[in-house]
């Protein structure tokens, strides 16, 4: 006599199923219907769950959408830090290319711009953003800035976390205030300027 034993469902595979369907969720529709219009129960029911589950997980819809921003980030993978093919001009200009590239897409800027906002007026929100978006991203930097010095092409007495505000601020400013279109122009003049700013002083006679 044979007997089938029913499996137990898998929990662990479940709820990581149902947390990046929220996730998802909460991209596509930031980029739907924006920041103020989106809401946890229209998150919950793109994703097929329950509000509750999603309360369980998160205070607020913001931080849904922290953790569905880094996981994008973080899939870019920082580790690798910026090119380093010996001329850090061109390596900074490429690097600003494609975040320029990348900042004018629908799809990472809406959900980018939403952080930010909304960061602006949570302080709790805006050192999660720091601490999670903005310093893994100027750490790379610096760390390029810093093998520039080493190459003797950055000034060796600069405060790099200083030097990438300079090389960033602008591009930042330029994006949040919607003051100008992200250009390739724009982003290869920036870095040529920044680089005045950035190279070794003469030494004099």
């Amino acid at each position: 006599m044979s007997s089938t034993t029913a499996k137990s469902p898998d929990v662990s595979r479940r709820s990581e199923r149902s947390r990046k369907a929220i996730l998802r969720a909460s991209m596509e529709l930031v980029g739907e219907v924006g920041y103020p219009k989106l809401t946890i129960e229209a998150i919950a029911a793109r994703a097929g769950v329950g509000k509750q589950t999603i309360y369980r997980w998160w205070p607020s819809k913001a931080a849904v959408l922290l953790d569905a921003f880094t996981e994008v980030v973080h899939d870019e993978d920082y580790s690798s830090g910026l090119p380093d093919t010996g001329d850090i001009e061109a390596d900074l200009k490429y690097v600003l290319r494609a975040t320029a590239d990348e900042f004018s897409d629908a799809s990472f800027e809406a959900p980018y711009r939403a952080l930010a906002v909304a960061a602006a007026a949570d302080p709790e929100l805006a050192d999660q953003f720091v601490s999670r978006l903005r310093e893994p991203g100027v750490r790379v930097y610096v760390e390029r800035l810093r093998a520039g010095q080493e190459a003797g092409q950055i000034d060796p007495d600069l405060d790099l976390d200083l030097a990438v505000e300079l090389l960033l601020g602008p591009f930042q400013q330029r994006w949040l205030n919607r003051t100008g279109p992200l250009t390739h122009e724009f982003t290869d003049g920036l870095v040529e300027l920044a680089m005045r700013a950035l190279a070794p002083r003469a030494t004099p006679r």
